[in-house]
C-alpha cells in the first residue's frame, strides 16, 4: 500500500521531528560550485533544499506530490523565488522540460522512469546531486520495497555519457539521527 505522504507531513509532531531544515551537505558544495540559475527539487517534502537554494538567489520549482508538503514549501519560503507545484511525478503530472534547469536535485526519491527526463532536463554545462536510497542488507531506515532502492553502482551507469565529480556509497543516519540507511551520493555534470 503506497504511503499517504499528506497524512504524513499532516501530522504536526511527526512533520516538526522531521523537518531538518538544514541542507544536504552534498547540495552545499554543489551551490558552492556554480552560479545560480535555475533549479528543480524532485520530491521536494517540506522544502529545505529549495529554500537554501532560493537564498542563495537561485529560481527553484519544488515539486512534491503532497499538498500539505508543498502548503509548509509555500508558507516556509516567504518572498524567496520558489515556485511549489503539487504533482504525482510518477504519473507524469509534472514532465521535466529538456534543457530548462541549471540543477535538478533529487534527495531520497526513485522513480526510475524520471531518469531520462533529468538527463534531458539538465542544460548542458548543469548539474544533477542527488542522494538515492540504497540495497544494503545492514540498514534500519529507509524503504524496503526494492522499487525505491538502487542496485550498487546502477546511478553512475544511468549517467554514463556526463562527467561525475563526485559519486560514493555508504551508509548514513538518516532523519533525526534514528536509523542507518545506505545511499547512493552522486553530482554529475552534463556535458
Amino acid at each position: 500500500m503506497p504511503r499517504d505522504w499528506d497524512r504524513h507531513y499532516a501530522d504536526a509532531a511527526r512533520a516538526a521531528a522531521l523537518r531538518d531544515d538544514a541542507p544536504d551537505p552534498l547540495l552545499v558544495q554543489v551551490a558552492e560550485m556554480a552560479p545560480p540559475g535555475d533549479a528543480l527539487d524532485l520530491a521536494c517534502g517540506t522544502g529545505r533544499h529549495a529554500i537554501y537554494l532560493a537564498s542563495l538567489g537561485w529560481r527553484v520549482t519544488a515539486v512534491d506530490s503532497s499538498a500539505v508538503a508543498i502548503g509548509l514549501v509555500r508558507e516556509r519560503a516567504g518572498g524567496l523565488p520558489v515556485e511549489a507545484r503539487t504533482a504525482d511525478l510518477e504519473s507524469g503530472q509534472f514532465p521535466i522540460a529538456p534543457a530548462a534547469y541549471d540543477l535538478i536535485c533529487d534527495f531520497h526519491y526513485l522513480h526510475r522512469a524520471l531518469f531520462p527526463q533529468i538527463r534531458e532536463g539538465v542544460r548542458p554545462g548543469g548539474l544533477f546531486v542527488a542522494a538515492i536510497h540504497l540495497v544494503d542488507a545492514n540498514a534500519t531506515g529507509g524503504p524496503h520495497n526494492p522499487a525505491f532502492l538502487l542496485a550498487p553502482g546502477e546511478l553512475p551507469q544511468e549517467f554514463a555519457a556526463w562527467k561525475i565529480l563526485f559519486y560514493s556509497e555508504a551508509a548514513e543516519l538518516g532523519p533525526a539521527q534514528r536509523a542507518l540507511r545506505a545511499s547512493a551520493r552522486i553530482i554529475a555534470r552534463r556535458a
